[in-house]
């Protein structure tokens, strides 16, 4: 389910919400890099000016956009990296599943639900950038899956992904070196709490399949 074997276009074909989202989040951190390199400054200035999270600029402010922008902002290459390659291996699933709407609601809705939360509870001077908070609201409607929902998913899927969240939350919690523990647990309640709404009327057995 979570091994990837389509061409390259029929990738894009069977998941374009996921391609276009992967597209979004290498694009930007292409051009703020590229324009590091070339030295035009204010290039790179404007993607990090517009593109971090601030509580405190949402709080003096009132810049809302701020919890939104984080989701596709990557400063960092492993950064950019490991959060499109979480995406490349498990949203097509989801994507397939919940259809082209409901996986846009799925992963924006996570991540900004994350990042507002972290605005009512974690410290004014909090700054973030990343998609983290919308992949593990993914994991979030994995979790609700396997436990609520597990005829959606076959037992070798649901059991690969109870161990990987399993090792991404401990990851999470006890090496916390540069990671925004409250963004990526906040995704993963937002993503429980979506999955049942957005799973409502699909009750029937599941075959993964491309479209």
């Amino acid at each position: 389910m979570f091994i990837r074997t389509e061409s390259f276009k029929e990738f894009l074909r069977f998941y374009p919400i996921v391609s276009i989202i992967i597209a979004i989040n290498l694009l930007v951190w292409m051009i703020y890099k590229l324009a590091l390199w070339f030295h035009i400054p204010h290039i790179a200035e404007y993607i990090v000016f517009w593109g971090f999270g601030s509580n405190f600029r949402v709080q003096a402010y009132h810049e809302w956009y701020r919890v939104i922008t984080p989701i596709f902002t990557h400063f960092d290459f492993s950064h950019v990296f490991f959060n499109s390659f979480s995406i490349f291996l498990f949203a097509p699933a989801l994507e397939s599943l919940l259809g082209k709407w409901k996986f846009i609601v799925a992963y924006l809705g996570s991540g900004i639900i994350s990042n507002v939360l972290q605005y009512f509870f974690a410290d004014i001077s909090l700054q973030y950038i990343g998609a983290s908070g919308a992949i593990f609201g993914l994991f979030g409607i994995f979790l609700f899956i396997i436990t609520l929902r597990k005829h959606l998913l076959d037992k070798g899927s649901r059991q690969m992904i109870l161990v990987i969240l399993i090792l991404n939350v401990a990851w999470t919690l006890f090496f916390p070196s540069n990671i925004d523990i409250l963004g990526h647990l906040f995704g993963l309640l937002a993503g429980f709490v979506l999955g049942p709404i957005l799973l409502f009327r699909n009750r029937g057995s599941y075959y993964y399949r491309p479209r």
